[in-house]
């Protein structure tokens, strides 16, 4: 279930991974559904219709090797997807990444969570308890892999999750899920500048992998 919360214009452009300017011409052209809020009548987006317009915007025709889809909060996604949801309760920042990290792990498709402490623990309690999932066996199994780089640069996260991606598709063609808690991840880098260069540099790198990416940011 997608989050009721809605988003201003900054937020949404993030949430799909665009510019402002995309956001602004899509409400205004009546392809995108706004609210319009207090005196100055600006935008507020749902994230439920900002999924629900991503999966119509990307129901073209697509490479074979793009026709594949991922369901996201409902919505049929293509592979290379790479959404930034945002939320402001720990029960809204599992509403979207845990289905669908239960998907995949029922589906026997590799998946990653990179988070600690206390949110990893509430994953673990949420994929047991609301999904039935075996968290232990799926670690074990190598369908779930907890990542972390404890005090790295953005070079050596990103050769990590370079080595973790080419030993999941070693065996064979496959989907791959991400989830990433942005708030952990932070605590991992040495400085800000590493975990700025790191986020645009993943944004580059994933689109060589057949993978869908959830960068989640606490508000």
């Amino acid at each position: 279930m997608v989050s009721n919360s809605l988003l201003n214009t900054e937020e949404a452009a993030r949430f799909l991974r665009v510019s402002q300017a995309s956001i602004r011409r899509w409400s205004d052209a009546g392809l995108l559904p706004a609210r319009r809020v207090g005196r100055r009548r600006e935008r507020r987006f749902a994230q439920a219709d900002l999924v629900q317009f991503l999966g119509q915007r990307t129901g073209d025709p697509q490479p074979a090797s793009q026709a594949l889809t991922v369901a996201v909060g409902g919505v049929p996604l293509p592979l290379r997807t790479h959404l930034a949801p945002i939320y402001s309760t720990d029960l809204g920042g599992l509403r979207l990444a845990v289905p669908f990290l239960a998907e995949g792990l029922r589906s026997g498709q590799p998946c990653f969570l990179a988070a600690t402490g206390a949110v990893l623990e509430r994953y673990f309690k949420a994929l047991s308890q609301e999904h039935a999932v075996d968290v232990d066996a799926a670690k074990q199994s190598g369908r779930l892999t907890i990542v972390g780089w404890p005090g790295a640069t953005a070079a050596e996260a990103l050769a990590k999750w370079e080595r973790l991606f080419g030993n999941a598709l070693a065996g064979g063609p496959t989907i791959l899920r991400v989830v990433g808690e942005m708030a952990c991840e932070r605590s991992m880098f040495s400085s800000d500048a590493e975990m700025l260069a790191y986020e645009e540099a993943y944004e580059v790198m994933i689109r060589r992998y057949p993978a869908v990416t959830l960068c989640q940011y606490d508000a």
